[in-house]
């Protein structure tokens, strides 16, 4: 008997331990009137504004220390396992530092995402995208001032497709490299591992952080890795040359299409989502 009660006292406490957040609203004009809304777009724009300024000014100083002009080693500077820690590094500061705030998107394909899960709201999600791709142009904007000399000439850490790679080998390592981004996103944001495990929430930076990182060492060589429209945006309006314009469009399909992907996986295979919706439908007819 005591058993059973045990039983069933687990069984309760599973069952009210963890709900589904709501799904956010389309639109959402409330949203507007609050100041929290307001303090995560800023949050958002100083976020990627930082995340341009650090990054962008480690690729253009690694490519001065191997310049032999200036009597540089080919085998010196960061490399590019730093520039990979560069990014990754960055990503998991401000994920830490502004998930509280803003949920720490710095990212507009991430935004897209999560937009499609129904985590943030259609008016939360357009703002969001505006800012980063602000901050990300104010960002290169300082790292240009700051460096006018080098920024030109060693490229302005623009997104390019590097030669010898076709089109759509440049898209597709995009849309990989994203999706395993934003995989990573949900995985490490799910609510219902956060219900589970008490230290998920803390260490969610680190493993979106790794994401960065690791998906930099495979694709810089091909696109100078993107994964990050704003990233690409920025350094292409500063820099301001043909092939980073021409190119532009690859660093905005190919993460829009890569986060789809993984919202889709997440939310309808791993979650369940399609299952569902579908046994919802087919219990429809008997309430």
């Amino acid at each position: 008997m005591a058993k059973d009660v045990e039983v069933a006292e687990r069984g309760s406490f599973s069952a009210k331990d963890y709900h589904d957040p709501p799904p956010a609203p389309l639109f959402d004009s409330v949203e507007l009137t609050k100041w929290s809304f307001y303090r995560a777009v800023i949050a958002e724009f100083i976020a990627t504004l930082l995340f341009l300024y650090i990054t962008v000014l480690t690729v253009i100083g690694y490519k001065s220390q191997i310049d032999a002009d200036l009597g540089g080693d080919a085998c010196g500077g960061v490399g590019i396992l730093g520039i990979a820690w560069a990014f990754g590094g960055m990503i998991f500061i401000l994920v830490y530092c502004t998930a509280g705030i803003s949920g720490g998107h710095i990212n507009p394909a991430v935004t897209f995402g999560l937009f499609l899960a129904r985590k943030v709201s259609l008016v939360r999600a357009v703002m969001y995208i505006v800012a980063q791709s602000l901050g990300a142009i104010a960002g290169v904007g300082l790292v240009k001032a700051f460096q006018k000399s080098y920024y030109t000439k060693y490229g302005g850490g623009a997104n390019e497709l590097a030669d010898g790679y076709s089109t759509g080998v440049g898209l597709a390592a995009e849309i990989i490299g994203t999706f395993v981004l934003v995989y990573t996103v949900f995985s490490a944001t799910d609510p219902k591992r956060s219900a589970r495990d008490s230290h998920v929430p803390v260490l969610a930076p680190l493993p979106i952080g790794f994401a960065v990182f690791m998906v930099h060492l495979a694709t810089i060589p091909i696109t100078g890795t993107g994964i990050n429209p704003a990233r690409s945006l920025g350094a292409a309006v500063i820099y301001d040359k043909k092939k980073a314009w021409d190119d532009q469009w690859i660093f905005w399909v190919g993460p829009f299409i890569g986060a789809a992907i993984a919202a889709f996986y997440h939310q309808f295979i791993l979650r369940a989502g399609a299952v569902k919706a579908l046994g919802s439908f087919r219990s429809n007819p008997h309430n």
